[in-house]
């Protein structure tokens, strides 16, 4: 079965052609990287844009890239929320119309539920030594917009055990970036200072919330604010900017030469990667999972994995990095599994941006 997945929820657009759930045919992603990091993060209307531009010409490429026809596609996987209402927008109505265009049922994907479904992938048409996740399995769901931790203890079957009760994981990992110059997007940024770095002279707190497997990070960027502002070098005289962007343009304050930013990213790093992977190896013990599972752009920092390979007794499973982003074959294989179950929507659907991740959602 071919399931033709499209994913617009942030700022990249993706389109991708998987097969029954697993084998990944193409995947093309159109990222806007080099369109947000003068503003120091995405802006939604400019992501909007770019995607009406973007998104015909990457399923077109999806579909070359696969060797497949039009009318060789089953099914079309789209993504309906969480995410930026205007980006959703422009991927559901693009698989809305190619669903009555080219007669083929539409499935409704949760954002969430794709990133899961990231660990069902393989590119290798015949790979014996490919083994989907078993369950009943825990999974730590950690983006730029998204922090959850999730029991699954079946396919659509999923009890939400913490989120976060603020920022997101990958949400501090760019506001720590922006406020140590590091660039966009932060988490790549953050982690390539970080291993010049010395962990340790930098005391960050930890939001552990008591015995919940809830996050929090706000107070812990607003402990990077304070702490490099030891080092801000003001001008002697007010700078006069004159922009003609559409958008402020982020302009990161000055710091002084000797500030050890390599060394503050890694005890900030560490911060952050800490109480994630404390709290996923107590979940994973506490409800006895045969198998833990990563998700989402954070997934691939090498300290989270590292981390959990020495907390955990239960083997540990992530996606490639490229399938940690945002792209369309997560939303592909998802769809499957949706489509196994009989999940089917009508040129009525609508986006959710706030679209919460459970198993009424998913078997809805």
């Amino acid at each position: 079965m071919l399931i033709l997945g499209i994913e617009t929820s942030c700022d990249e657009t993706s389109a991708a052609v998987v097969e029954d759930g697993r084998l990944i045919r193409s995947n093309v992603i159109r990222s806007q990287e080099d369109l947000h990091e003068r503003y120091g993060g995405v802006v939604p209307e400019l992501a909007s844009r770019r995607h009406v531009t973007a998104i015909i010409p990457t399923i077109d490429v999806a579909l070359q890239d696969a060797g497949v026809a039009k009318d060789e596609i089953d099914a079309i996987a789209v993504t309906e929320g969480p995410g930026l209402a205007g980006s959703l927008l422009v991927g559901l109505n693009t698989a809305k119309s190619l669903s009555v265009a080219w007669g083929v049922p539409l499935i409704p994907v949760n954002h969430l539920e794709g990133h899961i479904y990231s660990n069902w992938l393989t590119d290798q048409e015949n790979d014996p030594t490919f083994q989907p996740p078993r369950f009943p399995c825990v999974c730590l769901i950690v983006s730029g917009g998204h922090t959850e931790l999730v029991l699954i203890r079946d396919h659509g079957h999923y009890d939400v055990l913490g989120r976060t009760i603020d920022d997101a994981a990958g949400e501090a990992f760019d506001k720590g970036a922006r406020i140590l110059r590091l660039g966009f997007p932060g988490g790549p940024a953050i982690q390539r200072a970080a291993t010049d770095g010395k962990m340790g002279h930098h005391t960050f707190p930890r939001a552990w919330l008591g015995e919940t497997y809830d996050f929090s990070f706000s107070g812990l960027k607003t402990a990077l604010l304070r702490e490099v502002e030891k080092y801000r070098r003001e001008p002697l005289r007010p700078k006069k900017v004159v922009s003609t962007e559409p958008f402020p343009v982020h302009e990161p304050p000055e710091y002084a030469p000797n500030m050890p930013t390599a060394d503050i990213a890694a005890d900030f790093q560490d911060a952050i990667i800490d109480v994630l992977a404390q709290k996923t190896a107590k979940a994973a013990q506490e409800h006895r999972a045969a198998m833990v599972i990563l998700a989402g752009g954070v997934a691939s920092n090498s300290l989270l994995r590292k981390r959990l390979d020495s907390l955990l007794s239960a083997p540990l499973r992530y996606p490639e990095p490229l399938l940690c982003t945002d792209n369309g074959a997560m939303i592909a294989g998802a769809g499957y599994y949706l489509y196994q179950r009989g999940i089917r929507a009508s040129c009525d659907l609508d986006i959710s941006p706030q679209l919460p991740l459970s198993t009424e959602t998913s078997l809805a």
